[in-house]
């Protein structure tokens, strides 16, 4: 499986390309680094994220999971860039209770690509983050997104 590296202000992370799309962004440098244009293009799409010049992503995405958790992955895809959505909202959208989206929302394996740190608290609380750095990591991209002045 080809996989590419590149280095962000969240550290290094990883990219992986199955059959023509983005299975998944993972934390930490692969040692094993095979350009392809899919790849080429998933990193620049990430750097141009995190100069605040890109608000979106256009790849083909094929994460694994179950058929439910493609679906709240897919809505996730629909939060707005600099927005934020509750785990209760999100649940309403894709039919169900709040945990069993936030325990998806969880297990998604492209994060940032497919924006899970857009669903917080009722309150507003971060609440928790897969990635490395958990919530601090979280906070920070919200904090980008609500930077970005093309939002």
């Amino acid at each position: 499986m080809p996989q590419l590296s590149l280095l962000t202000p969240l550290g290094d992370l990883t990219l992986s390309e199955d059959e023509g799309a983005i299975v998944s962004l993972d934390w930490g440098r692969s040692s094993h680094q095979e350009s392809t244009p899919l790849l080429t293009a998933a990193r620049t799409q990430l750097q141009d994220y995190f100069d605040g010049t890109r608000t979106s992503f256009d790849l083909p995405l094929a994460p694994h999971g179950t058929a439910f958790q493609q679906r709240v992955w897919a809505a996730l895809t629909t939060i707005p860039h600099g927005q934020t959505w509750s785990y209760a909202l999100l649940a309403r959208v894709v039919g169900s209770a709040a945990r069993a989206v936030g325990q998806a929302n969880g297990r998604n394996p492209i994060p940032i690509i497919i924006p899970c740190h857009r669903v917080v608290g009722a309150d507003g609380a971060i609440g928790g983050y897969s990635g490395e750095g958990g919530p601090d990591t979280k906070s920070f991209l919200l904090a980008l997104e609500s930077r970005n002045p093309f939002t």
